[in-house]
């Protein structure tokens, strides 16, 4: 679990430098709306509109741009006919992507993604050829004392608490995410990221050569309009990321 957590702490921390603020804010909108068109504009009522909601405030989007996605997502102010499509494919040495896109233009996009994993030495599988290795969770990053952290999470009905780093991964279902984050609050621990995510059920550990060509392939599709998120079953080390970075 600690290559997930690794990961996901890398690209919120990414996020704002590498994709145009421009464009992480529509991304991030373009959530909020579909959140709000399938399950309805009330974040009380729809957990998955809340956590879009939340996710967009994280990364300082607008309430406007907020408030007129959840207008669009409800009939109330226009707004495209969005498509969720998940795509399956391999980067360099074999690690597997799981590609989330939201579209309006289900060619554009698969072409887009295509294009992507040829180009830069990955390919696109068929339906079902990736999925199987991830399983959707809701996952939450923490900090502080291990007595509160467990009673808390566990109590609130977390299904998996881990040391990580420093920190604590939480695990849970993905109904149960908003609940246990509560609890979270409440007992005063602090919550560094709360989502519903993908988890792999096993890792790749990379090296350097390797990690730099499954994070290049990785950028290049977040940066593809369509393309909300991508996960893989890859793991970094501490050192290597710290070559790859450097």
């Amino acid at each position: 679990m600690s290559g997930h957590s690794k990961w996901a702490t890398i690209k919120h921390k990414k996020g704002a430098k590498d994709i145009r603020r421009g464009q992480l804010f529509a991304k991030l909108a373009r959530a909020v709306e579909v959140a709000a068109r399938q399950g309805g504009g009330d974040p009380a009522g729809n957990a998955a509109l809340a956590q879009a909601i939340e996710k967009a405030k994280a990364s300082s989007v607008p309430n406007d741009n907020i408030e007129r996605a959840i207008k669009r997502g409800s009939g109330d102010d226009g707004g495209a006919n969005y498509e969720e499509i998940w795509y399956e494919g391999y980067a360099p040495g074999g690690v597997a992507l799981y590609v989330q896109v939201l579209t309006d233009n289900r060619n554009r996009a698969a072409s887009d993604v295509r294009s992507t994993f040829s180009r830069h030495g990955g390919s696109l599988g068929e339906p079902g050829s990736v999925a199987y290795q991830f399983h959707k969770k809701g996952y939450l990053l923490a900090s502080g004392e291990e007595d509160a952290v467990m009673l808390a999470a566990l109590d609130a009905g977390a299904e998996d608490v881990r040391a990580s780093g420093g920190q604590w991964e939480i695990i849970t279902a993905p109904a149960d995410l908003t609940r246990v984050r509560r609890a979270l609050d409440e007992a005063g621990v602090a919550v560094e990221s709360g989502e519903v995510t993908y988890i792999p059920s096993t890792l790749l550990s990379l090296g350097e050569e390797a990690a730099r060509k499954v994070l290049r392939l990785v950028d290049l599709l977040e940066e593809l309009d369509d393309v909300q998120t991508v996960y893989g079953n890859f793991d970094i080390s501490d050192e290597v990321m710290a070559a790859v970075a450097g």
